[in-house]
């Protein structure tokens, strides 16, 4: 607003306080009942005759741009046609459960929960003699393997194992019997001791893999098998690898499906938060506007309630055609107007357009009201 219509607009304001019989004038009639609308309590002199003030309804209130006791927007100007719609939360926004995977767990069995077996002391020293008996104890193993009394098998590899604590080919053997015996767990035991002495002991993988098979431990026991497979290929392994490998697929496949969901659901989510401070910065806006409006001084024309300047709550004022899609499409604003400390300043600048100097050293603040009023500028 030019300097010369506030200067002229205050020497009116001075000589209606110093004489309000002029306000008795009916060309004026209507800046007098913009006066009472706004709350104004006017002297009887600022009447004419048979002229008295009226009664303001209750919910006529002078119009307070602060922000701590101004109502929501839609409460005090109705819904806008043109605000950005957040999309509601939906079914599908919940939180994602997975389902059941349908395997085919033929042949998978309870734990065994025995206490651990006996197992060798890899501190103690292993003699020639040593060996010899645990060859031997070995050998006694095997031919009760061979009569079917696995016990007695299991026997005579721990009295092997007691011998020769060192040998990962003893551990791998008695894993096998365990694993005959359809005790898994004492058969992963029995591996990972083969495997700690011999990382690459074919037959601890081997019997390790097909341990976890028995347990329906899919995706463990297939690592195990194509490693021992790549150790040292046999058919045994194969023909458990193909019962093994379509529930590892169907597995895999339900873990992908669930991740996609997953990041399906957090990208429906940050479109949500995008949208909402859309809808926030573009009904700011409008309230903004329609603050202007409402302040505009009828006797001279003038908007910000004649104030020169902050209609839309920034220095100089806001003009009519400012382009809000500039404000709502740039990306640094929208980030900018998420942060608590960046609001608060706004509103402050808002209530009182000479709180400006406050934050002009801020570098938080400066650099989005700069980058604000470039906006308002066209730039």
């Amino acid at each position: 607003m030019e300097a010369s219509k506030v200067n002229q607009l205050k020497l009116f304001i001075q000589q209606c306080d110093s004489n309000p019989a002029l306000l008795q004038d009916p060309a004026l009639k209507f800046f007098r009942d913009y006066l009472e609308k706004l709350g104004a309590k006017l002297p009887a002199s600022a009447y004419g005759k048979g002229e008295s003030a009226k009664k303001t309804e209750a919910k006529d209130s002078f119009v307070d741009e602060s922000d701590d006791d101004m109502p929501e927007l839609e409460e005090q100007f109705g819904p806008s046609s043109t605000s950005p719609k957040v999309p509601e939360e939906t079914a599908s926004d919940d939180e994602v459960v997975e389902s059941e995977v349908e395997l085919d767990n033929e042949g998978v069995i309870e734990p065994d929960n025995d206490p651990p077996q006996k197992m060798g002391d890899p501190s103690i020293e292993v003699t020639d003699e040593k060996r010899d008996e645990a060859q031997t104890a070995k050998s006694k193993a095997m031919e009760a393997m061979a009569d079917g009394d696995l016990d007695e098998a299991v026997n005579h590899l721990t009295e092997a194992i007691e011998c020769n604590p060192t040998s990962a080919i003893i551990y791998a053997t008695r894993a096998s019997v365990f694993v005959k015996m359809k005790k898994p767990n004492a058969a992963i035991r029995d591996a990972n001791a083969a495997i700690k002495i011999n990382p690459d002991s074919a037959k601890g993988y081997k019997w390790r893999g097909m341990a976890r098979a028995m347990l329906g431990h899919w995706e463990e026991a297939a690592k195990d098998l194509h490693l021992a497979s790549r150790l040292d290929y046999d058919e045994e392994i194969s023909a458990v690898l193909k019962k093994v490998e379509p529930n590892v697929h169907k597995i895999e496949d339900h873990h992908r499906k669930y991740e996609r969901l997953r990041r399906e659901k957090d990208e429906r989510k940050k479109e949500r938060e995008r949208q909402r401070r859309r809808a926030e910065a573009q009904a700011a806006y409008e309230k903004a506007k329609k603050q202007e409006k409402a302040s505009t001084c009828k006797p001279c024309g003038a908007t910000g309630g004649c104030s020169g300047g902050m209609p839309g709550g920034f220095p100089g004022g806001m003009p009519g055609d400012v382009d809000m899609s500039k404000i709502l499409n740039d990306p640094e604003l929208m980030a900018a107007f998420s942060d608590p400390d960046v609001m608060t300043a706004l509103q402050d600048v808002m209530k009182n357009p000479a709180n400006l100097a406050k934050y002009q050293a801020n570098p938080k603040i400066a650099p989005v009201i700069a980058k604000m009023m470039g906006k308002f500028a066209g730039k």
